[in-house]
Formats: structure tokens, sequence, C-alpha cells
């Protein structure tokens, strides 16, 4: 896996998350799985294949937050504003349109409510990356070649 660019905060995040449910998180399940076999007869048993269900969901997630913290490379939120960069909030105006559209150029565990993301590695992150304010850049999108326009950018 590639590495990941986190916020100190979003690293952080995902570390304590990681740390429930590794610990108190696979405690519950068991817990859960222990009840519900002492309801009888496994094959026909919900409340079992519900709770086998959650736990497999429950490792995935451990899996997938193990693989984020051990390939992170923490972003410096104070770092300049002069080129996008992994970790930046941009606003970019399409070609055509009026309106600017605000996005971090990051990792979808950096999600906020206030701002769409979009990866580094997608075509529009890489056109992105390096460009600065004012700078035109086109992309390739799966309805044909976009262009937009760097209107600002926040590190």
């Amino acid at each position: 896996m590639s590495e990941t660019h986190l916020s100190r905060e979003a690293y952080e995040r995902l570390q304590a998350e990681l740390e429930d449910l590794t610990t108190r998180g696979r405690v519950d399940i068991a817990q859960t799985i222990e009840t519900a076999r002492e309801l009888g007869d496994l094959k026909e048993n919900a409340d079992y294949h519900a709770a086998r269900d959650d736990q497999g969901r429950m490792e995935a997630r451990i899996r997938q937050l193990q693989s984020l913290v051990d390939h992170a490379v923490i972003v410096d939120g104070n770092a300049s504003s002069d080129t996008v960069a992994a970790g930046s909030v941009v606003a970019l105006r399409y070609e055509g349109d009026d309106d600017a559209d605000r996005y971090l150029v990051g990792s979808i565990e950096e999600r906020r409510s206030d701002v769409a993301v979009v990866s580094p590695a997608s075509p529009l992150g890489q056109a992105l990356l390096g460009h600065r304010k004012g700078d035109v850049v086109s992309y390739q999108a799966p309805g044909g070649m976009l262009k937009v326009e760097i209107v600002e950018i926040e590190a």
C-alpha cells in the first residue's frame, strides 16, 4: 500500500479507533457471540450469524486502520499555502462555471463536513499537486478532459 497523508489530528483519531476496536471492540463482539451460542442450534441462530458478520466487518476495519496507521505520513498543517500539496484545501472553478468548489486534497479519512475530499492519487489530485493559485490545470475525467482554475489554496 502506498503512503497515506494525514493530519496529526486524523492520525491520532485513527490510532484511538484502532486501539478501541482491538481492545473493547473484540471483547464486546466475543461476548455477543458467546451469548448467541447459548441460544441453541447455530444453523438457524440469526443472532449468532449477525454477531459473526459484525465480527468480520470489525476485523476488516481493524486491518484497514492498521494499514493506514502503518503507512501514514503526517502532513504539517503549518506548511506554506503557495502550492497545492497533500493536506491542502483548494477552491476550484471549473471551466464555464461561475462558482468555486472547495476540496481537501488528501485521504478520505480526513473528511470534513465543509469540503469534499479528492485523493492525491486521483486524476484531479495529480493534476493539482505542485500548482499555484491562478493556475489552470487539465485532467482526464471519465466524461472527457476538464479544466479547472485554482482560485484559492489553504494549507
